[in-house]
């Protein structure tokens, strides 16, 4: 798949998911934290995805400024994951705790995939996005209910 055919598919199934992230009536609230970062993850993604299939202009600050808030969000993935806790609103597999060495790996992937970004241009936002939308992806499939 062409690297701009994958940024519209990424920015568009992130803006169809974005409920999915939203979950209403979380009551325990290190699931509630979880999903609060998956937001964030999502609402950055969604900025450089939206620069790179052009829905918005390119602007070099933005970019830099959600690639920032990408990559620390996605570097506390394990801690806020580590906890082994549920609520009935969670999209968690529990399959996240008994792998947990290669989930650690995924988010780890989404992290280097986001600091690799080079946001000094479009190309640079675009080339960029076929790497994260890949870790999302990758752990997604594994760990995430549908």
């Amino acid at each position: 798949m062409k690297p701009i055919h994958m940024t519209l598919a990424l920015s568009l199934a992130l803006s169809a998911g974005t409920a999915l992230f939203a979950k209403e009536g979380v009551t325990n609230p290190t699931v509630k934290a979880r999903q609060d970062t998956m937001q964030t993850i999502r609402r950055n993604t969604a900025v450089l995805g939206d620069m790179a299939g052009g829905k918005t202009a390119f602007d070099p600050a933005a970019a830099a400024a959600a690639k920032a808030e990408l990559a620390a969000a996605a570097a506390e993935i394990p801690v806020k994951f580590e906890p082994q806790e549920g609520d009935p609103k969670s999209e968690a597999k529990p399959e996240i705790w008994t792998g947990w060495d290669d989930y650690v790996q995924k988010a780890e992937a989404l992290v280097a995939a986001a600091e690799a970004v080079d946001t000094a241009s479009l190309d640079g936002v675009r080339a960029g996005m076929g790497a994260i939308g890949g870790a999302c992806k990758s752990c997604h499939e594994t760990y995430r209910l549908d």
